[in-house]
């Protein structure tokens, strides 16, 4: 089973998007593969329980049915930092809570999972623990989403820093156009891919309808897949 870590240049940066786009695209290829989202702030209740619009869109993507608690094991109504959020309801986050809720679905039959983190790399969980940490624990390996808007160089190179800092196996980067009126957006890519020092994966463009990946080779052989 191949296992993969979404993270994002900053909130709203498209990890959901892009997520459920390489969903889409493991599907195209007849492959098992499910979404995992340990933690969302910003839910509602529907069939008794606290949902969550991210975590939903994962589970419409993939091609492994699990139920919702095992998708999002950690969900606060509050669209708020998940440590706050769970403080507020008396909850705590842990690590170990994290990988316990992780193995369940691991125990599934598939061939990918797909997890995908909550706001930006340094993420708080609790008084101490990072996201990260969990991920230095699981030790997957991570895909950096770069959300193209102004100020996009500096927190793909701030992140870029801290992995290699952490030791992180970051296997690339995809590019999510999420300002359509970006002036030198093509200036941009180029000056990322000059400096981050991992390739870049694919392309998902602002515009288009239904939603798609330019796909570069990179990303078929970091997901095993053949062209």
């Amino acid at each position: 089973m191949k296992q993969f870590f979404i993270t994002g240049t900053d909130t709203d940066a498209g990890k959901t998007h892009v997520s459920c786009l390489l969903l889409k695209l493991l599907a195209q290829h007849k492959k098992r593969a499910l979404g995992f989202k340990p933690l969302a702030a910003g839910a509602e209740i529907a069939f008794d329980e606290l949902v969550n619009d991210d975590a939903l869109a994962l589970m419409e993507s993939a091609t492994v049915s699990a139920k919702y608690d095992l998708i999002n094991p950690f969900t606060f109504a509050p669209p708020i930092a998940p440590h706050i959020a769970a403080a507020k309801v008396d909850a705590t986050i842990t690590v170990e809570g994290i990988s316990q809720a992780y193995a369940k679905l691991s125990e599934l039959e598939c061939d990918y999972i797909l997890t995908e983190g909550a706001g930006g790399w340094a993420l708080p969980i609790n008084d101490s623990d990072y996201l990260y940490d969990w991920v230095c624990k699981e030790q997957l390996p991570v895909i950096l989403v770069v959300g193209m808007k102004l100020g996009c160089l500096n927190h793909a190179l701030l992140t870029a820093a801290h992995f290699k800092m952490l030791g992180i196996n970051c296997v690339g980067w995809i590019a999510n156009q999420i300002d359509p009126a970006m002036n030198e957006y093509q200036a941009n890519i180029d000056s990322l891919k000059l400096r981050l020092p991992f390739p870049l994966l694919a392309i998902s463009p602002y515009a288009d309808n239904p939603p798609k990946l330019q796909i570069y080779k990179s990303l078929l052989e970091v997901l095993s897949i053949k062209p």
